[in-house]
């Protein structure tokens, strides 16, 4: 079933609304509305369990717990919060087929998951950011120390709050999206006061955080690829670019997956009023964006040797498990201080 997107009203007669019943079969099959239930708990549980193990080890282990490592820790409780706030919330939604929480519920949930989902997509940006100044040392001999990181950390929540509270005081508001399980911006509606809502947010929240990613890793591959060419002879040197290179990939392309369906969903939506919407296509960037509470734990701190190495030695009680490592093997020059630094390993980079 197609829909206009520009009213939040029943669809047809006999439709209810979002919070008065069961959606199914108005809006799509009920066979539907259970897939996203299972797709929900998975998100759940998977996301409680890696996101929780993160905050956990980092807080048993002391050396985890330098400047560069903060950002992750922020990142995975803004995860955990999204999952809280948001995917729980739609997996109990999912199975009754409709939001049945009410209408002040749905506003908040809205926010949180807009406040929580942008710390977390700032986290990113912020971890780039940071990296870029300790390799590529545009500051010079700039030592990164736990005020920086604390700041770094406080602007993601800061930011985001900015961006998200004005639908709660008129500008825009948040409104059952999709499949009418989950809330958002409205970006249905359409009209000057939802469009311009729509088009500050997705230059604040996602072009501005993407371009710094871009930038921070295209200078840092540039730093590693100069060192590395210097250092033609070394395999070590090598092993250390096409490393990176490959962490580098994966963290921007993660970003690109969960974020970009989205905001270009959101932005083509907002900008063109009388476009037909296909409810389960509505919903599917919203809930595919919640998946990234899974994967963003895995690629961003259990690739982290640090990371991976005490949260090893935490399940197996604190013995170091066969031929672990306590610390980062060495690699010559400026390859172990990229290294290091990608893995939150201290907090300045000396080059050779």
């Amino acid at each position: 079933m197609y829909v206009s997107n520009t009213s939040q009203t029943p669809l047809q007669h006999g439709t209810p609304s979002a919070f008065d019943g069961p959606q199914w079969p108005h809006l799509a099959p009920r066979s539907i509305y259970t897939s996203v239930a299972v797709l929900m708990g998975i998100v759940v549980f998977s996301a409680s369990f890696v996101n929780g193990l993160v905050i956990v080890v980092s807080i048993k282990y002391k050396k985890l717990r330098s400047p560069l490592n903060y950002i992750l820790v922020n990142l995975a409780v803004a995860d955990l919060l999204v999952t809280f706030f948001g995917s729980t919330i739609s997996f109990s939604n999912n199975i009754n087929g409709f939001f049945v929480l009410g209408k002040r519920v749905c506003k908040f949930e809205g926010f949180m998951v807009s406040l929580t989902g942008i710390v977390g997509l700032w986290s990113l940006a912020i971890l780039a950011f940071e990296r870029y100044i300790v390799i590529c040392k545009p500051m010079g001999d700039f030592r990164f120390h736990h005020k920086h990181a604390v700041m770094g950390c406080a602007f993601t929540w800061i930011w985001s709050l900015l961006w998200t509270a004005p639908p709660m005081l008129g500008w825009s508001s948040y409104v059952p999206e999709g499949l009418r399980t989950s809330c958002g911006p409205n970006w249905y509606t359409g009209g000057s006061n939802n469009s311009s809502y729509i088009m500050t947010l997705f230059i604040t929240c996602f072009i501005i955080p993407l371009s710094l990613i871009l930038f921070s890793y295209t200078n840092l591959l540039m730093t590693l690829r100069t060192v590395a060419a210097q250092q033609k002879e070394s395999e070590t040197s090598q092993r250390a670019e096409r490393k990176v290179t490959r962490m580098v990939i994966a963290m921007v392309m993660a970003f690109l997956i969960c974020w970009l369906p989205y905001s270009t969903f959101a932005m083509v939506v907002a900008t063109n009023k009388d476009i037909p919407i296909q409810p389960t296509l509505a919903s599917l960037p919203s809930y595919f964006s919640k998946t990234a509470t899974v994967y963003n734990p895995i690629i961003y701190i259990f690739m982290n040797k640090q990371f991976r190495d005490c949260l090893l030695k935490m399940m197996c009680c604190n013995r170091n498990p066969s031929g672990m490592q306590e610390t980062s093997p060495a690699m010559p020059g400026a390859p172990k201080g990229i290294s290091s630094a990608l893995e939150g390993c201290g907090n300045k980079v000396t080059p050779s």
